[in-house]
């Protein structure tokens, strides 16, 4: 291989190409082309993103992707993913260099990555000069196994006084008062326990990539104040489609005046009594490491930890290859 390497030819890769390749070397992380729609319909028409496939004599043998990132989306940040047959180093070095001289050439001087914590690729990135900057866990709720009778005294403590758990479709749904919607997001994600703090979506690029994702309005569940305030929300909304029967929950939170009363867990049972409702059977989502009091919420709920999503980062152009 390494004395082909030389012959790569690099290509624009279609979604169901890469989709297709990228789930036969990441078997346990499937992704499928309506992963990948749904992010490019989010996606600013001004936006750096490539998405690549290394060809030898015509045959696929690697895939690299650049792009903003979703999750760190901090200034000076671009993402580079490669994708190869578990063991190519050669081949994989090669995608590295091609993938950091695009994003240096896009502006970036910091690229960013993600791998499972048990893929192969780890130990390489962290060989060649990339470093673990944040780690999330992922995990996984079997939502028929919910024993929703053992947490109805925390659920009436929640709610008491007056407050209320509706969904965002009783509300009005997603287009009757955005900017309120917007504001409550703001919040929570800026409070999130991360390595860094989150940089928040601006309010029309978070309008067109909560519409691109084609979201439920149902399984979004709003806590509200007797007197109609916005207190906190979970979204449970997103379908999986490489996961038939799971979505994913996404942000989970309660603003700081309302938190220790238990809003977070009432939120959550919610929003599970809605999905299997719904014909759905599991929930699925990833919380930061540092992100001790939503974990310990999902541990208790029942919700089973997976290997972990590593972020690792590392200065472009700087570091052996």
């Amino acid at each position: 291989m390494a004395n082909d390497l030389a012959a790569l030819q690099f290509q624009p890769l279609s979604d169901g190409a890469y989709a297709a390749f990228r789930t036969a070397a990441h078997p346990d992380s499937p992704v499928t082309p309506d992963d990948l729609a749904r992010l490019a319909a989010g996606r600013e028409a001004s936006e750096h993103h490539t998405q690549e496939g290394a060809f030898l004599d015509g045959t696929l043998a690697g895939a690299v992707t650049t792009g903003r990132p979703r999750l760190d989306n901090h200034d000076g940040w671009l993402d580079v993913s490669v994708t190869t047959p578990s063991g190519q180093g050669p081949l994989a070095n090669t995608l590295l260099r091609h993938g950091l001289s695009t994003v240096a050439s896009a502006g970036a001087h910091t690229a960013v990555t993600r791998v499972q914590e048990d893929w192969w690729e780890r130990e390489f990135l962290l060989a060649r000069g990339w470093a673990e900057f944040d780690r999330m866990w992922l995990s996984t709720l079997d939502l028929r196994t919910l024993d929703f009778a053992a947490f109805a005294a925390e659920e009436a403590r929640a709610l008491s006084g007056g407050v209320t758990i509706r969904p965002l479709s009783d509300l009005g749904g997603w287009d009757a008062d955005p900017e309120r919607h917007y504001t409550l997001i703001h919040a929570l994600l800026s409070a999130v326990p991360s390595t860094r703090p989150i940089q928040v979506w601006p309010y029309d690029l978070w309008r067109t990539r909560m519409a691109a994702l084609n979201l439920d309005p149902r399984g979004f569940m709003v806590a509200l104040a007797s007197d109609g305030q916005w207190i906190g929300t979970t979204q449970l909304a997103q379908t999986i489609p490489a996961r038939p029967g799971t979505l994913h929950n996404g942000l989970t939170g309660v603003l700081a005046p309302w938190r220790g009363r238990g809003l977070g867990l009432a939120l959550k049972l919610a929003a599970a009594r809605a999905a299997l409702a719904r014909g759905f059977t599991h929930s699925r989502t990833g919380n930061h490491a540092v992100n001790r009091p939503m974990l310990a919420i999902n541990e208790r709920l029942g919700c089973v930890r997976e290997a972990a999503v590593i972020t690792l980062t590392r200065a472009v152009g700087s570091g052996q290859l």
